[in-house]
């Protein structure tokens, strides 16, 4: 089969792999009908994530056709269901599981060992994102083996697109996660860091929970016109000081809650302070760029709530813990529990209340990943989101 896979830094190519097959008696191996380039991919081509190995398949958001199951698999999941994949692999048992704690699954990542050296606790597996989180090949082919499929998919029986769906696995919950983590009340001014898939449906989300105001921060004006076409103040942090900005919108107070959809290759809008991130980086004494999580804590107005979705995967320098502690701020965060939030998800696309199809600008085949991983990485062709069908 073919798929897109990991050939070093900066480096990826569609090649002739194995077919997956069925390892374990609850493996089901599902034919891939649309997939996506998700940000966090980017992290791994961009070196920043260890324990990519040559020949690792990438993908973590991915659906389709069951084509062959385990004979452990409950009966309830049979050849020819349409389904989507969550990206964190979950047992449904342990502590973490049973209180919904997905992606801290004790018992899905066979390299917990890895993880536990750099987290402190074992992660769960994820698809496609470097042994640390156990090695499992990617949804970026023409088909994928899933691990406990039973306890791993969602089925979906009406006749939405894969367009509409497909963000299920990933993207979608992650945003939603961020912005139900801020607890908002009516009247809250909510602030997101990032224009990108995850920012903008963080902001989406915001709004249907409550926000009477939600401001996007980014630097790309295409991104910033996204956010502004569905009503969202913007903020270009390459033109305006943020922290100022934010201040004149909130009457002096800053926002109520703060979510950081960007992670850790943010970048900042002085010069001087991202060279400063980009040298600590480069000589290895932080391996994050944390300019998006100071301003959110430094904005945030005194009680309110800051929410880190964008993903963290080892050291920062410069935390503002006298911020966070002496303004009694609350900070939240988490990869996204994703299976707690699809069901639910996917009732609000059917009701018509979210639209996840409206961030895709780019549609490939699978041959032509490279391309779109061009195009999203260097913010091509006002690039916001790719999928592509194998």
């Amino acid at each position: 089969m073919k798929a897109n896979c990991w050939t070093g830094r900066n480096s990826v190519e569609v090649l002739d792999v194995p077919d997956p097959s069925i390892l374990s008696s609850r493996d089901a191996i599902v034919k891939v009908t649309s997939t996506a380039i998700c940000g966090s991919d980017l992290h791994l081509v961009d070196g920043y994530v260890p324990t990519m190995e040559k020949g690792d398949i990438l993908g973590h958001e991915f659906m389709g056709e069951v084509v062959e199951v385990g004979p452990g698999v409950n009966p309830k999941l049979r050849v020819g269901d349409r389904v989507v994949v969550p990206f964190p692999i979950a047992c449904g048992v342990c502590a973490p599981c049973r209180a919904e704690l997905y992606s801290c699954c004790e018992n899905t990542n066979p390299n917990a060992g890895i993880s536990e050296k750099l987290f402190g606790h074992p992660t769960a597996g994820i698809y496609g994102y470097s042994h640390l989180t156990g090695g499992f090949a990617g949804g970026q082919a023409e088909y994928a083996r899933v691990v406990l499929a039973d306890a791993n998919v969602l089925k979906v029986d009406s006749d939405l697109t894969d367009e509409q769906v497909l963000f299920l696995s990933d993207i979608l919950p992650t945003g939603y996660m961020g912005a139900e983590m801020c607890d908002i009340q009516g009247g809250d001014v909510v602030a997101v860091w990032g224009a990108g898939p995850v920012g903008q449906f963080a902001m989406d989300s915001a709004r249907v929970l409550g926000a009477a105001k939600v401001i996007a921060i980014d630097k790309e004006p295409y991104r910033l016109d996204m956010a502004a076409s569905q009503g969202y103040e913007t903020i270009n942090f390459e033109d305006t000081d943020v922290r100022s900005a934010l201040l004149e919108l909130t009457g002096g107070r800053g926002p109520d809650k703060c979510i950081d959809a960007v992670g850790l290759e943010a970048t900042h809008g002085a010069a001087h302070v991202h060279l400063y991130d980009r040298a600590k980086q480069a000589v290895r004494s932080e391996t994050d760029r944390p300019h998006a999580l100071r301003q959110a804590i430094t904005s945030c107005r005194s009680g309110g709530v800051v929410s880190v979705i964008g993903v963290y995967g080892g050291m920062i320098d410069k935390f503002p813990a006298g911020a966070w502690m002496n303004r009694s701020l609350t900070l939240r965060t988490g990869q996204c529990h994703v299976h707690k939030y699809m069901k639910p998800l996917l009732g609000l696309i059917e009701q018509g209340k979210l639209d996840p199809t409206r961030i895709i600008t780019h549609r490939l085949p699978l041959t032509e990943a490279p391309k779109g991983f061009d195009l999203f990485k260097n913010k091509k062709d006002h690039c916001e989101k790719v999928v592509l069908t194998p």
